[in-house]
């Protein structure tokens, strides 16, 4: 099924924007989908420009690698460590943007963008590397009471074994005052709204679809070798909740009926929206896609575009399911 060409057309803005859109605000969601692949973490959103553009993308991905951590968190070390600086270096030798020792580099560095050489001054290494050194220190601690992410951020500045045995936060003012600060900057690198909900499978539904972005529409397509991996609408939404183990219908106003319909004002990530030549009647919808948040949604849209993001705003918005049914 395809989407009005007129109104697209209207809204067409700069794949620029959009691109930065995705960068800044969708992140929230693909970390649930992260979690679904086999990370965690909570699914937290950056403010945007809190963090240098060069790094925004490498805390938000790297910040869900586990549940103690999170991107603002992760923001707030860097921030707190190094300014940001890719060249900074202590007198005591902390060297880079997350100011690792030597010592401590040669065990928890890894050359995270492949590109054959671990390097402490490379932001692509170094930001990768601090965020599983600290959810190592996390699972150093996990057994410990209170705060997950406290005392992981104390066994960062203290040490595990300090963690462990004084059964939380050591009473050492110089710790106590890292993690209280750190935890208040927090709040200022995190996006209004905080914490997104949406559910695993809405969120690994989303992340299938953001791997055909720019796959060319074909009517009818449901993504197979013969059609060449293109999809329309409803064979994009069906084929992106297949993934993660959600059975849909093939065609778009069947779709509508396979779970409850949240209001515009209650959307999550990973929804179903719809759009319909007649607003009362289902039967009518021409078009789905995919509710990604803000007010965007990733969807296959006409014969002669491609799978992008678009907005849902509307005249012909219908309304949305949630298939998940949560």
């Amino acid at each position: 099924m395809g989407r009005k060409k007129v109104w697209l057309l209207a809204v067409g803005g700069g794949l620029g924007v959009l691109s930065l859109f995705v960068a800044l605000l969708v992140v929230g969601t693909y970390v649930a989908a992260a979690s679904l692949f086999g990370g965690a973490g909570g699914a937290v959103a950056l403010a945007k420009g809190s963090v240098p553009a060069a790094y925004a993308g490498l805390v938000q991905k790297w910040g869900t690698y586990c549940k103690a951590l999170n991107p603002a968190v992760l923001a707030s070390q860097l921030k707190q460590e190094s300014g940001f600086q890719p060249d900074a270096q202590s007198n005591a030798q902390a060297q880079g943007i997350a100011q690792f020792i030597p010592t401590t580099w040669s065990v928890h560095g890894f050359d995270a963008n492949g590109d054959g050489k671990k390097s402490v001054w490379d932001p692509e290494d170094a930001i990768p590397s601090a965020a599983k050194y600290d959810c190592s220190l996390a699972k150093n601690v996990k057994d410990v009471p209170g705060d997950v992410t406290n005392n992981m951020l104390a066994a960062y500045n203290a040490g595990p074994y300090a963690v462990i045995k004084y059964n939380g936060v050591p009473p050492y003012s110089e710790t106590k005052n890292y993690v209280s600060t750190i935890r208040r900057m927090e709040k200022s690198f995190s996006a209004p709204g905080g914490r997104l909900s949406p559910t695993k499978a809405g969120a690994g539904a989303i992340a299938f679809a953001q791997s055909k972005l720019g796959t060319p529409y074909l009517w009818g397509g449901n993504g197979t070798p013969e059609q060449g991996g293109r999809f329309d609408c409803s064979g994009l939404t069906k084929a992106a909740y297949k993934k993660v183990g959600v059975e849909l219908p093939r065609v778009a106003n069947d779709q509508y009926d396979t779970g409850p319909h949240p209001k515009r004002d209650e959307l999550l990530p990973g929804d179903l929206v719809f759009f319909a030549h007649d607003l009362t009647n289902s039967r009518s919808i021409h078009h789905v896609g995919i509710y990604v948040g803000g007010g965007k949604m990733i969807n296959a849209p006409y014969t002669g575009a491609k799978i992008r993001y678009d907005p849902i705003d509307s005249p012909d918005y219908f309304g949305a399911t949630r298939p998940t049914g949560k």
